[in-house]
């Protein structure tokens, strides 16, 4: 799929209706900035405020403004199981490169229940599959054992882990298969997650600093573990700062400090607190980033 910084990107809204304009503009950024991959309709992208038809929208959007320059990989999964292969069906209509499937949050799931699950999602489509797992979000953990039982389907090729414990990341490293990508789902473990046998992170940083996420991505893979962890350290309470408040709220001030779109949001999520606001932007002016 991709090895290096992917960026979940955000959803640009103006006047309640995504802003295709700046979402564009955005894409473009990427592009030019070396990111390796572009993920869409994740978290940071509000998927859930938006229907079948914004969804249709923004991955047709996405697919022809990328145009198989990198991989464009649609968020599909939620709680609904038919509902998920509906989504992961429709993202390989519309030409997407894969998936991030997310684990099923609050009817929740048993270890076989998140099995049978992610199972009817990957045989229902030929695009492969990266299982996303984030229990601070859903409050259900993957356990090493499944996801090595589910990395034995053919098109299951990765996970987005998320748990933050480095010992678990380390137990799913050594029960897969070498090729299957583990992708860090937190920017601060970017370096860490790389030295339990990763291949890169899945960002919401980069949807700010694209270039330094994949330099210090790079800098690990070419065997420069000193300086991506000057670069990991360096961006460090700049990405605290992006997870100060509820995600996708940090990075859409940031993104809309750099003058790439409006700041808006769709409720339950609301705009960023003004002393929150406040360090976010004096970060960003202190690393020249606005």
């Amino acid at each position: 799929m991709f090895n290096g910084s992917g960026v979940a990107i955000v959803t640009p809204f103006k006047n309640g209706r995504v802003d295709f304009e700046a979402f564009n503009k955005l894409i473009d950024f990427h592009l030019q900035n070396n990111t390796q991959a572009l993920i869409v309709l994740g978290t940071t992208g509000e998927a859930t405020t938006q229907n079948d038809e914004e969804r249709e929208q923004v991955i047709k959007a996405a697919v022809e403004r990328v145009n198989k320059k990198i991989p464009v990989i649609i968020g599909t999964g939620g709680n609904d199981t038919a509902k998920a292969v509906k989504h992961t069906k429709q993202a390989e209509e519309l030409g997407a490169d894969g998936a991030l499937v997310v684990t099923p949050y609050y009817n929740k799931a048993t270890q076989n229940g998140l099995i049978a699950h992610f199972t009817a999602i990957a045989n229902a489509t030929k695009l492969p599959n990266i299982l996303y797992n984030v229990p601070g979000r859903t409050n259900v953990n993957i356990n090493p054992t499944t996801v090595a039982e589910l990395a034995k389907i053919e098109n299951v090729i990765g996970i987005k882990e998320a748990s933050g414990n480095t010992n678990q990341i380390l137990e799913i490293k050594r029960l897969v298969p070498e090729e299957f990508k583990i992708y860090s789902g937190n920017d601060d473990q970017v370096v860490p997650v790389y030295s339990a046998g990763g291949h890169g992170v899945i960002s919401v940083s980069a949807n700010v600093i694209p270039k330094e996420m994949q330099q210090m991505c790079k800098a690990f893979e070419d065997g420069n573990v000193k300086e991506a962890l000057r670069l990991q350290l360096k961006y460090k309470l700049f990405i605290d700062l992006l997870f100060s408040e509820v995600n996708p709220i940090p990075v859409k001030a940031a993104v809309s400090l750099m003058g790439y779109m409006e700041n808006e949001l769709r409720l339950p999520l609301t705009p960023m607190e003004d002393a929150n606001l406040a360090k976010l932007q004096a970060e960003m002016k202190q690393l020249q980033i606005i």
